[in-house]
């Protein structure tokens, strides 16, 4: 298979397109070559069922133009960060070989999505051990970063993506999934103000496309200190 440019990671089928939908249309755009790895089916989910779920993610898959879809088939509710799940994620990625991956938020009310945080970081530097499965060849992303959408209580993000070009594909592909997002205020991470969810994405992503000057936008926090080459190129003006 043709290595991943970039694999967005999300425990259920639907976070992926809540937190970084935008930023998945926008590197689709430019001729990147995208995956989202699902790690459960959602079987645990209040609304809906597993096979409905699949069929929505699917369309949504279609809506953002991935090139892959994939999912983990971990239990819903009952992710761990284990010797099984990091060898069994490790094995997705030597195949998929992705150059950048992004994971969820290392805080979040759902334990699956602060496992997931660590479970993919974990299983990201194991697939680079050349022993972990002699039969397949060693593969370390470059890049580990975590979509913090509407996590701002704990951490400024480290940049943004300009997604503004890119919105309403995104949301596009959050209204796939009916069957757990139509007519609700509140979904995995956004916390419910009294407006329609497709309203508070929307306020969400514009304020954090007012933080690099533009529309809409989608946040995103690294451990490591980002490099700059030219100081004269920094953008986002001061004033």
């Amino acid at each position: 298979m043709e290595p991943l440019d970039l694999l967005a990671v999300g425990p259920h089928r639907d976070d992926v397109e809540l937190l970084c939908g935008g930023t998945i249309a926008a590197a689709v755009a430019r001729g990147r070559r995208v995956g989202i790895l699902d790690l459960t089916a959602g079987e645990m989910g209040t609304r809906g069922s597993a096979a409905i779920r699949e069929r929505e993610a699917n369309a949504a898959a279609e809506v953002l133009g991935v090139a892959v879809r994939e999912n983990l088939r971990l239990p819903d509710a009952g992710i761990t960060n284990t010797d099984e799940t990091r060898r069994r994620f490790a094995a997705v990625l030597r195949r998929l070989r992705p150059t950048v991956v992004i994971a969820p938020a290392p805080k979040g009310r759902h334990p699956d999505h602060r496992v997931t945080s660590q479970l993919t970081r974990d299983a990201c530097f194991l697939a680079g051990l050349t022993k972990l499965d002699e039969r397949t060849p060693p593969h370390r992303p470059r890049k580990t970063i975590h979509a913090i959408a509407y996590r701002e209580d704990y951490v400024k993000p480290t940049f943004v993506v300009d997604i503004s070009d890119h919105f309403e594909t995104k949301l596009a592909a959050i209204r796939c999934y009916a069957s757990q997002f139509e007519g609700l205020t509140q979904a995995g991470e956004v916390y419910p103000n009294g407006e329609p969810l497709e309203d508070i994405v929307r306020h969400h992503a514009a304020h954090y496309g007012s933080l690099i000057r533009c529309r809409y936008g989608e946040p995103f926090w690294t451990q490591e200190t980002m490099r700059v080459e030219d100081i004269i190129s920094l953008d986002v003006s001061s004033w």
